[in-house]
């Protein structure tokens, strides 16, 4: 079941393997987006507080409520996805987002089959940064282009997220898997 076991390690067997792994990525050009998103807030306060009520009450609120969502999505939808937080630990492996953590995934490792190393991961072939979906290539976590690691799990779905040293969170993971193997094993 669990086929890519036996392959050699991206990192060579001679490196310790620690007890809990964690890594990041982040990416610095989403900041600007974020000051965008402050602007619009902004800008609905502005329109809120000195605009005049000549055109009527209704395109007044749509202006300002229009702003300030588009703000707030603009500047969480940022702030989410500037950085990743990836953690390994005994048999779970989590990602949390941004500065708060959310979203957050948490992924039993028993339920993983294969861990690879992704070179390259890009947000276009993602359609984007952030939590994506797409059918043919499963879920994702991308908060900039470069390296990643996919998970393959048991049930065919596949999750992948950008963070640094993925070769050395692979190691990890496949050590974990091996651990889980043998333990299981009556063997």
């Amino acid at each position: 079941m669990r086929d890519d076991l036996h392959h050699d390690d991206p990192g060579g067997p001679a490196e310790p393997v620690p007890a809990v792994w964690t890594g990041r990525a982040t990416n610095r050009a989403q900041w600007p987006l974020a000051v965008l998103g402050v602007g619009c807030m902004a800008l609905g306060v502005e329109l809120a507080v000195e605009a005049p009520w000549t055109s009527g009450i209704v395109p007044l609120l749509m202006s300002v409520i229009g702003c300030l969502a588009v703000g707030l999505l603009v500047l969480y939808g940022t702030l989410a996805f500037v950085h990743v937080h990836v953690r390994i630990e005994d048999e779970v492996l989590e990602v949390r987002c941004g500065h708060v953590g959310l979203p957050r995934r948490r992924i039993a490792l028993e339920n993983v089959v294969g861990a690879e190393y992704v070179p390259r991961v890009t947000p276009h072939e993602w359609g984007g940064w952030g939590c994506r979906w797409r059918p043919e290539m499963g879920t994702a976590v991308v908060v900039r282009r470069g390296e990643g690691l996919l998970l393959r799990m048991g049930d065919g779905r596949r999750f992948t997220v950008t963070v640094d040293e993925a070769e050395a969170a692979v190691r990890v993971i496949h050590d974990r898997l091996r651990r889980m193997t043998t333990t299981h094993d009556p063997a």
